[in-house]
């Protein structure tokens, strides 16, 4: 199963890659929060269908868990979101993607976990990446930049508890509730904020359907499947590709130009996804005790 994990993430953050374009279309005729509650709970409504008996078995420990996942689901989404209106699309960009530094640095200070040295350097090459990717453009915004960095917390969080949870709970009853308690909180928002404008046009209703159950439902599956055999580290590494993957699908499908400097960071981003992979296998194996 190994073998299909990490294929199976960098699959998703391709699908995510890919799902970016369409969002930043549809954000142009629907509130971002609305559209993330139309989003959300449609998608935790069709995993909650497929893993009704599970669901219903969850332990008060498997919802409290699911909901610590949702809690920290939402806090990315909606940080990145509130960022993103005083701050650029390239430091938002390159700022959230530091959860692949933060995942390794948070599972240490706080789970004790050590990652390998390899695993450090990829890190840090993907982060050098990420921000060759993003351009290099504007200033910090202590305004903007420092609620776009709590969403990169909140994803190296996620990630970190979601390792954990995956090991004790059903991974179907626990996507339902965190994309549940994802879209109800926006939901919740949205209505307070007077926003939640009913979707109009095929463009719209194309996106939150493919966001929806692809990028949605079947992504936070793969997801959590997959990191039942893959580390927290590797898993954010390979999620790290999200953006490398959106300028290409940008540059395929839409107006998008990536400059040298962006294809450089791309594929600094991929060669650290073989690098944390490849390197701990060149290592000559430890000789057994004698006697």
């Amino acid at each position: 199963m190994r073998r299909l994990a990490e294929p199976a993430l960098v699959g998703i953050a391709a699908v995510w890659g890919l799902t970016f374009v369409m969002v930043q279309d549809a954000i142009e005729h629907l509130p971002p929060l609305t559209f993330l509650a139309y989003r959300f709970i449609p998608a935790s409504a069709l995993v909650a269908i497929f893993f009704w008996r599970p669901l219903k078995a969850l332990p008060p420990a498997g919802w409290r868990v699911g909901v610590t996942m949702g809690a920290f689901l939402t806090a990315g989404y909606i940080s990145q979101t509130l960022g993103l209106e005083h701050t650029s699309a390239s430091n938002a960009g390159f700022i959230t993607g530091l959860f692949v530094v933060l995942t390794p640095l948070l599972g240490a200070l706080v789970l004790g976990i050590r990652p390998a040295a390899a695993a450090w350097a990829a890190a840090v090459l993907s982060a050098l990446g990420l921000l060759l990717l993003s351009g290099m453009g504007g200033d910090l915004r202590l305004d903007g930049d420092g609620v776009v960095f709590l969403c990169a917390v909140a994803f190296a969080a996620h990630i970190l508890v979601t390792g954990r949870a995956v090991a004790r709970h059903h991974v179907g009853a626990l996507v339902a509730v965190q994309l549940g308690v994802c879209g109800l909180f926006c939901l919740s928002f949205a209505a307070v904020a007077g926003d939640l404008d009913p979707p109009r046009g095929a463009t719209l209703w194309s996106a939150l359907a493919v966001t929806a159950v692809v990028a949605s439902a079947l992504g936070f599956l793969v997801q959590s499947y997959a990191q039942q055999h893959a580390p927290p580290v590797r898993t954010a590494l390979i999620l790290a590709a999200e953006p490398a993957f959106a300028g290409l699908f940008g540059y395929l499908l839409g107006s998008d130009h990536l400059s040298a400097l962006a294809w450089t960071g791309a594929a600094l981003i991929l060669a650290a996804i073989v690098l944390v992979d490849v390197v701990p296998r060149l290592r000559p194996p430890r000789p057994l005790p004698e006697g």
